[in-house]
């Protein structure tokens, strides 16, 4: 199965980076030790598990960074945000991380309201849970592909309690009513979009270009001018609406990357994803 996947080679920039300890960091203060959980349930389905990765020293105040991995909505696994997991917790080491996995989309089950309720009972599970963890109810997203779809959408049109301080999205579907979405030859790419039917309303209903608002959080957008998957259109008209709405965002297109990219253009998403987070979370 062909999988919309994000392979922007992220460990070519990660590897110069010295990984956190996995073991719990002990404290003579009094003060908390940090912990990491694999594999906690949030609901029933065995897809619906998450990571959390907790700093020391947190206290009620520590922000929530969700990591929401791609594959086309009906592949992937969030081992496959490890990278992103690895960067924060040693660049933005008082950041609590969620890596999720969320319920894949098949024959009998598209994926439109199913991820986005498998986002719901997330967050209600770690709202449920703050005070155990020692965590805030702030949250930010980060997603790639699919993942980014999905946390843009979530953030936009589903956060009802406006925990959502920032969004990023990486190489993420905006406009499923996009001309070169609606009118493209190429067979795999169609047979991933028609995964949401082909209802006019419906197909509004899941953009996020549709969905923003004037409260929505700040937006920080990642695209590759090369991307076979991704047409320009996408990140270009979300920009152009968050300009006109108000809405604090950052928006890079790389000239030579596609479905993800490696080398300065690299460098350059890593540095402008730390500083994005450092301003907004």
């Amino acid at each position: 199965m062909y999988k919309f996947q994000f392979i922007v080679l992220l460990g070519f920039f990660f590897v110069i980076l010295h990984s956190c300890s996995e073991d719990p960091i002990a404290t003579d203060t009094g003060a908390l030790e940090a912990k990491n959980i694999i594999d906690l349930e949030y609901g029933s389905n065995t897809h619906q598990k998450y990571d959390i990765y907790l700093p020391k020293d947190r206290t009620a105040e520590t922000k929530v960074l969700i990591l929401v991995h791609g594959g086309g909505w009906n592949a992937g696994e969030k081992s496959e945000m490890n990278p992103f997991k690895d960067f924060i917790r040693e660049q933005l080491p008082e950041i609590a991380v969620v890596n999720m996995n969320y319920r894949l989309a098949d024959l009998n089950n598209p994926p439109y309201p199913m991820q986005i309720h498998d986002i719901d009972q997330l967050v209600q599970e770690l709202s449920n849970r703050a005070h155990e963890f020692q965590i805030s109810k702030d949250i930010g997203f980060i997603g790639s592909s699919a993942g980014a779809h999905l946390s843009l959408l979530w953030s936009y049109a589903h956060d009802t309690k406006e925990q959502v301080k920032m969004v990023c999205s990486i190489v993420g579907p905006t406009n499923l009513l996009d001309e070169a979405y609606i009118n493209t030859p190429n067979p795999v790419l169609r047979t991933l979009l028609d995964q949401f039917g082909n209802d006019p309303e419906v197909l509004e209903e899941v953009s996020p270009l549709y969905q923003v608002k004037t409260t929505s959080p700040a937006t920080l957008l990642f695209y590759g001018a090369q991307d076979p998957l991704i047409p320009n259109s996408q990140g270009i008209s979300l920009r152009d609406r968050l300009a006109e709405l108000n809405v604090e965002h950052q928006f890079t297109l790389y000239p030579n990357g596609g479905h993800g990219w490696v080398g300065l253009d690299l460098w350059d998403t890593a540095i402008k994803l730390k500083a994005f987070v450092q301003e907004h979370l």
